[in-house]
């Protein structure tokens, strides 16, 4: 994983209030770190250039790219996006 990506793990995502928050989310993780055909396809079809990106998807699964998180954010930070996007 990169360095933000770790960073997100182990500092927003370990908060309490953020994993009460996420707890009846599904959450998928993609290690896109290697330079490999698989990696660089999924970056494509989401029109990124790199990790950490944090993409929510509603029950039609379709993304809610205004609510799309690129970079690192703090638990407060993340919570405040998350819960507008949860509106």
């Amino acid at each position: 994983w990169c360095v933000s990506c770790r960073k997100l793990q182990h500092t927003t995502f370990a908060e309490a209030d953020v994993q009460a928050a996420l707890s009846n989310v599904i959450l998928l993780q993609a290690d896109v770190t290697e330079e490999n055909a698989p990696a660089r396809s999924l970056l494509r079809r989401f029109d990124l250039i790199g990790p950490p990106a944090i993409l929510f998807f509603g029950p039609e699964q379709q993304e809610r790219m205004a609510y799309r998180i690129v970079g690192y954010l703090d638990g407060k930070t993340f919570l405040d996006q998350f819960r507008k996007m949860m509106r």
